[in-house]
């Protein structure tokens, strides 16, 4: 017997916002200009067990690597390097890292490599966007996963054998600029860009360090009058980043995570009067195939005659109303006392956005 059922079985978390605790203006902002900048390389592994790549840029760039050590290699002949992988290097690069510094790489084969385990990374400049060499790196990798192989071709992998990471492998060659020290202010970029955010993070500062030291250009940057010594903008930084900020609450939204059924409705969602129906459809169908024996003094073989019986069957479908204004504790209620499971308030709050009913923002994941 096959029973299909329409409906999607899902988990409705419906969360009650606690009261809104004051955060830290380093929690809600980031300072404009102090950032992290992405480096990358391009270079050799080298000590593989074999399982290097056979790519013709590798051997190209093998030959570049020993002309440069004052080594010809014979034209026409291929190196065959099965110990040797070329590699993308990458790193970030953090705010105000000074020269000498070190930096954990990663280094991932861009080649058809077969691991990296036991490698080791040549030398390889680390450059930025503007093209420019930033960090130099080196080192043993250290590789999580690995793979076998049998002698019929079977084999298996366990995690990503053809990446790997060297703990502080690269060595920082040059500073970033940064505009830190520069201008008469200082501008926070809220990471949630709101309004009432903003203006309380200016009420906050100024209420601190006393009226007219803060300003908000928009919903995102905020400017403080600053010091221009870099040593008193560094205290006077670490007064700003910790002062209390009541962020401001969310707009209604109400997210609906499609693969797992999962259903997250906020604090300020609400519903304009409405009545709901929903109801379940299910499908039987089942098979009672029945065998016909042939008459024994025949050459003719058993038939199969199939028998399907197919069944619908709808439950009946469960009314409820929704009053005006409706709060999320409210909705909860509702649905429960009527036994909705959680695919139907899936379905139901999808019906009431379509309908104009739902107040608040619906959000598919």
């Amino acid at each position: 017997m096959k029973m299909l059922r329409f409906g999607i079985l899902v988990i409705a978390l419906s969360v009650v916002a606690a009261p809104v605790l004051a955060d830290r203006l380093k929690d809600l902002a980031r300072i404009k200009g102090v950032r992290s900048n992405q480096l990358v390389g391009y270079g050799l592994v080298v000590g593989l067990d074999g399982t290097g790549d056979k790519a013709p840029f590798t051997n190209q760039t093998f030959r570049n690597m020993m002309n440069q050590f004052g080594i010809t290699l014979p034209q026409g002949v291929d190196p065959n390097l099965a110990n040797v992988a070329a590699v993308t290097v990458t790193a970030n690069l953090p705010p105000f890292a000074k020269p000498g510094q070190e930096l954990d790489i990663t280094v991932s084969s861009i080649g058809n490599a077969d691991s990296l385990r036991g490698g080791t990374l040549l030398m390889t400049p680390m450059k930025g966007a503007d093209d420019q060499v930033y960090a130099m790196a080196q080192g043993s990798l250290v590789v999580g996963g690995f793979g076998a192989e049998g002698a019929d071709g079977s084999r298996i992998t366990v995690n990503v054998p053809s990446v790997g990471r060297i703990p502080n492998g690269a060595t920082i060659e040059q500073e970033v600029t940064s505009p830190f020290t520069r201008g008469d202010t200082i501008t926070f970029n809220l990471m949630r860009p709101d309004f009432t955010t903003a203006r309380r993070v200016v009420e906050a500062i100024n209420d601190q360090l006393g009226p007219d030291m803060a300003y908000a250009h928009d919903a995102t940057a905020v400017s403080v009058k600053a010091p221009r010594d870099p040593s008193q903008r560094v205290s006077f930084l670490s007064i700003l980043e910790n002062i209390d900020v009541d962020p401001a609450e969310e707009a209604a939204k109400v997210v609906i995570n499609s693969r797992t059924g999962t259903i997250v409705v906020g604090k300020n969602v609400k519903v304009s009067p409405a009545a709901v129906t929903h109801g379940n459809l299910t499908v039987t169908i089942e098979e009672n195939p029945e065998v016909e024996q042939p008459n024994p003094f025949t050459d003719a073989d058993a038939e199969v005659e199939p028998d399907s019986q197919i069944a619908i069957t709808e439950e009946p479908a469960r009314m409820f109303q929704f009053g005006p204004a409706v709060t999320l504790n409210e909705i909860v209620q509702a649905v429960n006392q009527v036994g909705a499971a959680p695919g139907d308030v899936m379905a139901v709050l999808e019906a009431l956005k379509q309908a104009g009913a739902l107040r608040a923002e619906l959000i598919v994941i």
